[in-house]
């Protein structure tokens, strides 16, 4: 099988990655089991290219067993997040272990966000198209919905405002995304994930 100029850059820039982050990896783990019980990463089934499921990694930013209840993070109020957790997630740390699930082939570096089974049986049959493309790390959506928490610890009833709101527009980001996804619109949008990052 041939592989495209985007998964080849997937599976390049995500072995780098994994290899120089790997002293980050190892200081991660042991802040995070320092800090509290469980495992250091997490992982939930998402569904991703083709509505396929798959298990994401993530570092464990919350309490275990957290998921269990709502499926929404409502901002830094939530009392399910542990210590270690407000500043991995404040950072977007606790998305890099999803290198391993690009390399895997199971994600991309840009792409629009994987969702829960939950959510995704919500979505209309345009809507369904975003999952044409493998998930990302980064989207535009992520990138122009960076302050989703704020959004949803503002709201009284987030889960309403997530599902009536927040999601419809992210996915009307995502099919835009979709409709004219290139290499070169994929670099930009990973460096200005990382611009948002540092201006953090």
């Amino acid at each position: 099988m041939r592989l495209s100029a985007k998964r080849v850059f997937d599976v390049v820039a995500s072995g780098l990655g994994l290899l120089v982050l790997s002293p980050v990896f190892a200081a991660m783990a042991v802040w995070i089991k320092a800090d509290s019980k469980g495992p250091v990463f997490y992982r939930q089934t998402r569904v991703g290219r083709d509505n396929k499921d798959f298990s994401l990694y993530k570092f464990r930013s919350m309490r275990p067993d957290a998921d269990k209840g709502s499926l929404i993070t409502i901002g830094e109020r939530d009392p399910r997040i542990t210590r270690s957790g407000y500043f991995i997630r404040k950072y977007k740390l606790d998305e890099l272990p999803q290198l391993i699930n690009v390399f895997r082939g199971d994600m991309s570096l840009v792409g629009p966000r994987p969702e829960v089974r939950k959510y995704v049986d919500m979505y209309t049959p345009e809507q369904m198209r975003v999952l044409s493309v493998r998930p990302g790390i980064t989207s535009l959506a992520s990138i122009r919905y960076r302050n989703e928490n704020e959004i949803l610890a503002a709201s009284d009833d987030p889960m309403r405002t997530y599902i009536e709101k927040v999601m419809p527009d992210k996915l009307r980001i995502d099919l835009e995304y979709v409709n004219r996804a290139t290499l070169l619109n994929d670099i930009r949008l990973i460096f200005n994930t990382l611009w948002e990052i540092i201006a953090r």
